[in-house]
């Protein structure tokens, strides 16, 4: 991680990382999710979301301790974070499957989403690595935040939440081609814009949280794929401190 992206991290909250996933492995992934969605979505159903990716083969488990990814994971969670959750959204038109309503800040503070300045570094509660399955132009809709306000002092106003209303200006869009990673900490205001794209808009999340810490209440069983390595089990295990002699089963 340069100087540039924790400058601009640390200013606006996120960062887009173009390219974060090959080609490859863009098709890969989305054969994947066509399956899914032949199996599980109604044809004329407008979103889903899909739970527990990580069973969908280990293209997806590799994406747990994905390289490209992981010195900026170093940098905002330092060393034993976890992975904390999983899943996948599909949008074909107007919301997401949690609606269009804005929601994370710095205030009031959130003891799971927080947003801190340490020892020269920038450090976060829950991380999110959101991972583009398709291209999200300009006028897409998608992802969309308020720079700066994982570090604000007040909190949201409610009567701004709602990003079905015109908030040029103030909410942030974020594009970028197949295969963009988006991180971004929870602590920022952030939601989905109502899709109006083309095509389907398909992102892969990825939260993952310092490792003494968990935002959900589920936990991994390692157990289920015994083709993890080493560092995957680790960035699976449940919270704890990472203590000496500690118990890692």
């Amino acid at each position: 991680m340069d100087a540039t992206e924790r400058y601009l991290f640390d200013v606006n909250g996120y960062l887009a990382l173009p390219g974060a996933l090959s080609a490859e492995a863009v098709v890969a992934i989305n054969a994947m999710m066509d399956d899914r969605i032949a199996r599980d979505v109604a044809p004329d159903a407008t979103t889903h979301r899909f739970a527990d990716v990580l069973d969908w083969g280990p293209q997806i488990r590799a994406l747990i301790d994905h390289e490209p990814i992981l010195p900026y994971l170093d940098e905002f969670l330092g060393t034993g974070y976890r992975l904390d959750h999983d899943y996948a959204d599909l949008i074909r038109s107007g919301k997401g499957p949690i609606g269009t309503r804005l929601h994370g800040g710095a205030v009031p503070f959130d003891p799971g989403q927080w947003y801190t300045f340490v020892e020269g570094r920038p450090r976060s509660g829950l991380m999110v690595v959101a991972y583009s399955l398709r291209d999200v132009n300009p006028g897409d809709g998608g992802f969309g935040c308020v720079p700066g306000s994982h570090k604000a002092n007040l909190p949201f106003p409610e009567a701004w939440r709602e990003l079905e209303q015109d908030l040029d200006g103030l909410v942030r869009p974020v594009t970028g081609p197949a295969g963009t990673a988006i991180m971004f900490t929870e602590a920022m205001t952030h939601g989905t814009l109502p899709w109006r794209g083309a095509g389907e808009r398909r992102t892969l999340f990825f939260k993952y949280d310092p490792g003494p810490m968990a935002y959900g209440a589920r936990f991994y069983d390692r157990d289920r794929w015994p083709d993890l390595t080493a560092r995957q089990r680790a960035i699976l295990e449940s919270p704890n401190a990472r203590y000496g002699g500690r118990p890692t089963a």
